[in-house]
């Protein structure tokens, strides 16, 4: 039999969520599940998922339905309970493109697009005080942090400050920041006239807390490489990782 990943209390915790997004709590549900988070485990083709779970296709189909009713990400969002928001810290993170992940149908990119490691995606994640993630989104690998921001921060909730690194230095978002009525701790590039005589180098030492995010997110073998053609596919295996993290809590 193929490890498991859900004990009887994260099923049960996690049971409960699927019903309250509108799945149905069918007999097989919960190895239905499992092949999904063996999937996201494992990086494995849909095809080659262990017989245990039921059939591939079977189980690729209710992922697909899943992810195109955004049923995965409510899940995530519902599984972020009383977040630590004094704090909120954000960063971006390459993610390798696999050869099998491109060419999906339409003019849409999908957001895979080119960077210097060829085809990626890029994950900008927001995480709290305890460095457990809050939200995301996923852009193409070409995407700058910077560019990606404001859309990041207006979905953030209140918090006392946001904290980043460089690539966030720009006086549009410390605006957009202050505008949430939070504070940001974001260095200023070194040829900045303006200086960093304001900047709260203690608190922004905790920024390895979001570096620390993505290196758990990145043991899913599904998430570290990407492998799904679809952008609200790879998405949902996001969304699943982060609620993972969660679930103990």
């Amino acid at each position: 039999m193929p490890r498991l990943m859900l004990v009887d209390e994260y099923w049960s915790k996690l049971r409960k969520i699927l019903r309250e997004v509108g799945v149905y709590d069918k007999p097989a549900l919960r190895r239905m599940v499992e092949g999904m988070l063996y999937r996201l485990r494992t990086g494995c083709p849909w095809r080659d998922l262990p017989e245990y779970f039921g059939h591939w296709n079977s189980i690729y189909k209710k992922f697909n339905a899943w992810s195109a009713s955004g049923k995965w990400r409510c899940v995530f969002r519902k599984l972020v309970i009383d977040p630590d928001l004094e704090w909120e810290f954000i960063d971006g993170s390459y993610v390798k493109a696999h050869q099998h992940s491109t060419g999906a149908v339409g003019e849409d990119s999908q957001a895979i697009g080119k960077s210097r490691a060829g085809n990626t995606s890029k994950i900008h994640l927001a995480v709290d005080s305890c460095g457990l993630p809050i939200e995301f989104l996923v852009t193409g690998g070409e995407t700058h942090d910077s560019k990606a921001a404001s859309e990041l921060i207006a979905q953030l909730p209140a918090a006392e400050a946001v904290v980043a690194d460089k690539g966030y230095d720009s006086e549009a978002i410390r605006e957009q920041i202050a505008k949430k009525g939070a504070k940001a701790v974001i260095p200023r590039k070194f040829n900045s006239v303006i200086g960093n005589a304001d900047m709260d180098w203690a608190l922004y030492r905790y920024r390895h807390l979001v570096e620390n995010a993505f290196v758990s997110l990145k043991r899913f073998r599904a998430l570290a490489t990407r492998y799904d053609k679809l952008k609200r596919n790879y998405e949902s295996i996001v969304a699943m990782a982060c609620g993972l993290l969660w679930l103990p809590m």
